[in-house]
């Protein structure tokens, strides 16, 4: 930054001087100036005083008697908001969005997702610190009201978003292989719309919940996400899926790859209708009447790939012996818990003459049930000493196909080897590993602080968008083992300085990044701004803190 006087001479010959606060920059390769302040109005002194300033900013022990004159405050947070933005407007979410209020509002809600998991209230909170509205450019401020109203607006935009995601990404390259897969996510209230009981995967029991359906293409990236009721089996969101793919995708040839009973006869049929292909795997039953029926036999499990044909439909098999062993390992562990407490219960009835034989007898069978081992193994009593009984053959059968599995398909072999249909199915991790980082990773889809059915369907596909910017960001720093919200982290120090002369005109300065944080910016591409415009937006709250927060 510099201090200039330009003059200029009126039609009477009289000269008038303009005192300026510049800076140069450089753009296309050419050197620029911008105006910062206009100081003509200051008095001789506090010029003098930001002279001084601007010729001793390496030796600031110099400025210790302006200190009255030049005042300098610490500005809003704007190094991760501007890094998560910038990675947002690359991926395509932001054109995606559309670049009117609520295309921002929904970019903000994104971007807070990102910074940090809460309700809309903590994203408004969120905007009080970080210059999330000077990087959007947005025009008014807003409030959590706007952002639940928001909520709505992204649920009946949803399909138009994803579409024009999808192009985006790939422009007229339509994908030609899904990886489908879905979760549950519990509920804190009972008053969701969704909300419903059904299979828990989080194993919160008494807890209402919703599934979520993610579409991904053959990398991995979220497609489209879908929210249904949480009582919904996993083979009736499959339809739904296919329907997608042809209509608000337009897609003419694809895969489906789905989890073992995700892809069952009706879907198989809906997916024959549109000419599609899937890749599946067989549950432990559907394995065993293979076996029952001659299609499979036991010698063709080995850990090379074995594939059998049977009525148009492939069957690629394997045993992974590492499989094997954790599965041994992990059954003999449950046995030792159920042993453990079998010898508490002993001990019990040993001591308290009056205790029930049966009760202990119940609460052994329940924890074996529990564990899943009932198959096998069973609790027996007599003259009131507890013991365990192993039926060596029940237990023979299940421990043969430890290890063992079966993919299914009805990809011609021209099309796919059974190599690549093996491959295939075992990128369905992508879609795990999307589900862990929403739901226990960085970005938490719970707990769900919404209500209405819009309202959900718009925030899951708020965490689905930020999910891209998260991966996005895991790829970049992971070359210097920094985590996503470590970089953010460092990235959120780096905040704007308000320079205030006499108490009158002010700018905003961006400060130069520090060693790691120009690190974590150069790993992604992206360019530090030289100056952001501050457009004082008026950004509230209506609710105020608990009175036990308060007090703590």
């Amino acid at each position: 930054m510099y201090i200039t006087r330009p003059t200029r001479t009126s039609s009477n010959g009289k000269t008038y001087e303009t005192i300026l606060l510049r800076e140069s920059y450089r753009a296309d390769g050419k050197v620029k100036n911008r105006t910062i302040a206009n100081l003509t109005h200051c008095n001789p002194h506090e010029i003098a005083a930001l002279e001084l300033a601007l010729k001793h900013k390496d030796d600031l022990t110099a400025l210790v008697s302006l200190s009255k004159a030049v005042e300098v405050k610490e500005g809003p947070s704007v190094g991760a908001v501007w890094v998560i933005y910038q990675v947002a407007k690359r991926l395509g979410i932001e054109k995606a969005l559309g670049r009117g209020m609520a295309g921002q509002l929904a970019m903000w809600q994104v971007m807070a997702r990102v910074l940090d998991q809460g309700s809309r209230l903590s994203a408004v909170r969120l905007a009080q610190i970080h210059a999330g509205g000077d990087v959007l450019g947005m025009k008014r401020g807003f409030d959590e009201d706007d952002l639940y109203e928001n909520l709505k607006w992204l649920a009946e935009q949803q399909a138009g978003i994803e579409r024009r995601l999808l192009a985006e990404r790939r422009g007229k390259r339509k994908p030609e292989l899904f990886l489908y897969d879905v979760t549950s996510s519990y509920l804190e209230g009972q008053q969701n719309e969704l909300g419903a009981y059904g299979y828990n995967r989080d194993g919160k029991r008494g807890k209402k919940q919703i599934v979520i359906g993610l579409l991904c293409d053959e990398v991995g990236e979220p497609v489209s996400t879908e929210v249904f009721a949480g009582n919904t089996q996993d083979v009736e969101t499959f339809p739904s899926q296919v329907r997608k793919a042809v209509e608000r995708f337009g897609c003419e040839r694809v895969t489906f790859v789905g989890d073992r009973g995700m892809i069952k006869s009706a879907g198989i049929e809906v997916l024959a209708r549109e000419g599609f292909h899937y890749i599946t795997a067989l549950t432990k039953p559907q394995i065993e009447t293979l076996l029952k029926s001659g299609v499979l036999q036991m010698e063709l499990f080995d850990e090379e790939l074995c594939e059998v044909e049977k009525e148009g439909v492939r069957y690629i098999l394997r045993r992974n012996p590492r499989r094997a062993e954790e599965m041994m390992a992990s059954r003999a562990d449950k046995r030792g818990s159920v042993e453990a407490f079998l010898r508490e219960q002993n001990g019990y009835l040993k001591e308290h003459a009056k205790a029930q034989e049966s009760v202990a007898v119940r609460k052994v069978g329940e924890k074996i049930e529990r564990l899943r081992l009932e198959g096998w193994l069973r609790v027996e009593a007599a003259g009131r000493v507890l013991s365990l009984r192993v039926d060596a053959t029940v237990l023979e059968e299940e421990l043969r196909l430890d290890g063992c599995y079966v993919i299914r398909t009805d990809l011609p072999k021209a099309v796919a080897d059974k190599r690549v249909v093996h491959d295939r199915y075992k990128e369905l991790t992508e879609v795990e590993r999307a589900f862990r980082t929403c739901k226990t990773g960085h970005l938490e889809i719970r707990p769900v602080y919404v209500r209405t059915e819009e309202s959900t369907r718009g925030h899951v596909l708020v965490v689905m968008l930020a999910y891209l910017i998260v991966r996005e960001l895991q790829r970049a720093w992971a070359s210097l083992d920094v985590t996503v919200e470590e970089g953010l982290h460092q990235l959120s120090t780096l905040c704007s300085l308000e320079i205030r002369v006499n108490g009158q005109a002010s700018c905003h300065k961006i400060p130069q990044p520090r060693e790691l944080s120009q690190k974590l910016l150069a790993a992604l591409g992206v360019r530090w701004p030289e100056v952001l415009p501050h457009r004082n937006l008026r950004v509230v709250t209506k609710r105020k803190l608990p009175s036990r927060r308060k007090t703590a």
